[in-house]
This record gives structure tokens, sequence and C-alpha cells, in this order.
């Protein structure tokens, strides 16, 4: 059995490059302040030493952990696998590190929470809106900050970006109409879910200002993935309706998978036969096999202002920051949907003004 090696302490890097230990400290935290000199001779040492900071320790002397808790609903859609990666590298440039945690079928939002507070982190950001007010002061009290990215609790003091979903809804619904449809369906996500409901209500409305009626618009659930956008076209047409003139998966991994089933299995060509759009902006989206016309959300921006609400150094008062951020997603169109010479909005229908008499 191989003899277990002595770990090699802060002290004994303080001793080799003849410097105290809180040098050797501020060394390995960003942002510290220390000569550079000092920096890079502790660093040798360390090398020499083959020593590595216990982040763990430290934590507990500073009592914060540096650990950020990103908390996902989902990973079946990918545009959160995207969401995740663009917070970890900018989370890593604030010196920060990333705990994730997946909801399964078995484990709610609240139970999340009581987890990842065990790892003493320092805020939460929640991709899930099912989130209890027991919760809410739970890490209030402890002085965590919660953020929903790309939710909304409504009538919550708690702090979310997202996109502005109902715009984009009717931005896809415009896009329709004057590709000239006039038959419909959609694929939603969950039911009491905030980003669904949203895309949901700004499509509808759109297209019942048009002068469609809503009977023309059908809806089937997408299960958040690429194979429950597939199902929702095999539902549909179990039901004996007639394929629509187009389809709004209110994500694209769902309108793609919708695609799919369309071309594959009942023959019909997009744009020419159905067209399709949907949201979220993913690469996948826009490979040549999709060129699939949507709202792009604008991540980066929704990344920057959730690491803002966080409030990492304390330069703002809770009462400077917006509670709730929408911010405006972006039409981009592909070859889904035949594109206007004009992209202009479809004419609101107006009813006939009452006689006077």
């Amino acid at each position: 059995m191989a003899k277990k090696s002595i770990r090699t302490t802060s002290f004994d890097v303080a001793a080799l490059a003849g410097v105290s230990q809180s040098a050797v400290s501020r060394a390995f935290t960003p942002g510290s302040s220390i000569k550079a000199t000092t920096r890079d001779k502790i660093l040798e040492a360390a090398r020499k030493l083959n020593y590595v900071p216990n982040s763990i320790a430290s934590s507990l002397t500073k009592n914060r952990s540096s650990i950020v808790a990103v908390i996902l609903g989902t990973l079946s859609n990918p545009f959160y696998v995207h969401t995740l990666h663009a917070f970890s590298q900018e989370l890593q440039k604030l010196g920060r590190q990333t705990l994730t945690l997946t909801l399964s079928d078995t484990m709610d939002t609240d139970e999340a929470i009581l987890k990842v507070l065990q790892y003493q982190v320092e805020a939460v950001i929640l991709t899930s809106a099912q989130l209890s007010t027991r919760m809410i002061n739970l890490c209030h009290d402890r002085g965590i900050p919660v953020v929903l990215f790309n939710r909304y609790i409504p009538h919550s003091d708690v702090y979310g970006v997202r996109c502005d979903n109902v715009s984009g809804g009717r931005m896809v619904a415009d896009a329709f109409l004057a590709a000239g449809a006039r038959s419909f369906m959609m694929i939603t996500g969950e039911a009491n879910g905030s980003t669904s409901q949203d895309r949901v209500r700004g499509f509808v409305e759109r297209v019942l200002e048009a002068g469609i009626p809503r009977s023309a618009i059908s809806s089937y659930p997408g299960l958040r993935s690429y194979e429950g956008g597939a199902a929702a076209v095999d539902m549909h047409v179990a039901a004996g309706h007639e394929i629509p003139d187009a389809i709004f998966g209110i994500a694209d991994v769902m309108a793609m998978g919708a695609m799919d089933a369309l071309r594959y299995r009942y023959g019909k060509r997009v744009p020419e036969d159905v067209m399709v759009a949907g949201f979220d902006g993913i690469p996948e989206g826009g490979r040549p096999p999709y060129q699939l016309t949507t709202v792009r959300q604008p991540v980066a921006e929704m990344v920057t202002e959730t690491l803002n609400l966080l409030n990492f150094d304390g330069a703002r008062e809770p009462e400077e920051l917006t509670r709730d951020r929408p911010i405006a997603g972006e039409m981009i169109w592909r070859a889904t949907v035949p594109r206007p010479a004009r992209a202009e909005p479809a004419p609101v229908a107006v009813a006939p003004e009452a006689s006077a008499g």
C-alpha cells in the first residue's frame, strides 16, 4: 500500500518564499493587493512544493465560498447548456466558481435550494420559477441573493432577468402573417412556466389582432425537447387535423424536432408546405439541416444583467436595482419562413363603427 504523502500548506510556501502566510493567501486571491515580484516568488515556491490552495478551508475562514449556484430545470434544451457555459466563463472572470444542480423529476426547486445552501454559496441563479416564499425568505435571511434567469415570478420581490418573451412571440406571429399564414400550431413548454406562457400570449394576441379566429390556432405540449417537438406534430396528425400553414415552437429545440417530423415522416417541405419558427437562437438551429428562423435571446446581455443584480461588489443599494429586467430579443431571418421584401406587420383588424342613430 502506497504511503500517504504529507499535504503541503501555505506556511510551507511562505517559509520557502520568505514571506508571510497572509502574502501567500493574497497571491492566490484574484484582485488582491500584492506586488508582482512577490506574487511571482510565491508562485515559484508553490510550484516547487506542488502546493494547491485549499479553497474550502479559505471559505470557512472568510465565511464566504466564492461559489455561485446555478440551478437548471432541464438540460434537454441546448439553450441552457449554452447559458451555463456563459455563466461559468463570466463567473470565473470575477474570481468565482459555479456549482451546477439540475432538477430531476423527483426534486423540486425548494429541495435544490436546500442542497446548494449546504455549500455556503454566495449567490443563487435560478432558471426554474417554481420557488416558494419560504425559500426566498431563507436565502434573504442568510444574505444570499437569488436571481431568476429567463424567468420571473409575478408579484414577487425576487430579482429577475429575462427576454421580452411577449414581444418575441408577437414578432414570430408577424413573420407568419406577413408570409400569408392563416392556420397555426404552437408547441408549448411548461404549463406553469412564465417563459412559455408569455411567448404563447404574445403570439396568440398578435394573431387574433390580425382577425384570425382562435379556432385556427392549435396547441400541443413539446416537453421542452427535440423529441417532444416531433411528438407534437404526431399528436396533431393523429387527431385528424391538417398540417397548418405555420408552426411556432416556443423553443428552437422543439421547432427542430417538428421540422424533422414534418420532412421525414409526412413528406412536407419547409417552408413551401409549412413554415416553422422557433425561439432562443441556439447555434444548432442555424446549422444547414435547419436554418431555422427564430427570435434570438440576448444571452450575453442577460448574463451581464444577472451578475449586476447579484451585486458582488456591493456598489449599488438594493433599491437601485430594477427587480424585473425584460430585454428585447432579435428576429433572426433564415430559411424556414419567407422573409417579405419589407418586413411590415400584418394589419390589425378593426371592428366596424356602430352607426349613429
